[in-house]
């Protein structure tokens, strides 16, 4: 099945900055609600990490997507545009405005 996780970055500190940001898995194993995502792309100087807080399953597609809750949203020890790229240099794309709708 193929897993997308999704993530939106925000910022208290840098206003009008949202992203939402899809990383691509094929697994057997899906995330629950409740799970804790590891990825080499976070950082614990921003968010501190993510929490599964919904699951989409498309049997059809055979696909899942996966919402993402950052753990401390208050942490944000880089600025988030610095954080943006290292996601993207982790195999983390920013998701098109049409994606989203």
């Amino acid at each position: 099945m193929k897993i997308n996780l999704l993530v939106f970055v925000s910022s208290v500190k840098e206003k009008n900055q949202l992203e939402a940001l899809v990383k691509t898995f094929e697994s057997t194993i899906r995330p629950y609600n409740g799970d804790i995502i590891a990825d080499p792309g976070f950082d614990a100087d921003f968010h501190n990490g993510y929490e599964v807080v919904k699951v989409t399953i498309d049997y059809a597609a055979d696909e899942c997507w996966v919402s993402l809750s950052p753990l401390l949203i208050e942490k944000e020890d880089i600025s988030s545009t610095a954080y943006i790229e290292k996601l993207k240099n982790h195999g983390w794309r920013v998701l098109t405005k049409e994606e989203l709708s």
